[in-house]
């Protein structure tokens, strides 16, 4: 389990985790079966990250000094509500370390992080066909949101909308 002291537990994400976390999304990528998608450089993480005005956020997860797993995450609005919330965009942990707390701590962490700035939610997507995730979410009290369909404009369809 985590030990929160010395090099094992959950912290912001620092300069320093860059490239492993961008060797983490690229895992995660190929893990959700689509490596080809994925363009993240260091550079770019680095820019959203640490740049004049960043919009990403990010936590780590390690063991014995070891990046092992994170969270990327930005802030969203419920207008319903009338707050901020946290859209978690990524959560990952390399899966020989699953099983040792490490995907609970960083969601608890995300969570404190709710709590403490007073938003409302902490929201997230998963892949229908990844039941371990489905049962891990549900065990800790996280509802799907199954009457909303996710809608995406990219490439081409962006670009077409962009000029009219």
């Amino acid at each position: 389990m985590l030990d929160h002291a010395g090099n094992n537990g959950v912290r912001r994400v620092s300069e320093a985790d860059v490239p492993s976390v961008v060797r983490l999304v690229h895992e995660l990528a190929e893990y959700e079966k689509a490596p080809e998608q994925c363009e993240l450089t260091t550079e770019q993480l680095r820019r959203a990250l640490f740049g004049p005005s960043p919009a990403l956020y990010g936590h780590v997860a390690e063991l014995d000094g070891r990046v092992v797993g994170f969270a990327l995450w930005f802030l969203n609005f419920s207008t319903w509500r009338g707050t901020h919330g946290i859209y978690l965009e990524d959560l990952y942990v390399e899966p020989r370390y699953r099983r040792h707390g490490l995907g609970r701590a960083l969601l608890a962490e995300l969570a404190r992080e709710c709590v403490e700035r007073g938003y409302a939610r902490l929201e997230w997507w998963v892949l229908n066909w990844n039941e371990q995730a489905i049962g891990f979410y549900e065990s800790i009290g996280a509802t799907p949101m199954d009457e909303w369909t996710v809608f995406r404009l990219t490439d081409d369809a962006l670009g077409r909308m962009a000029h009219g």
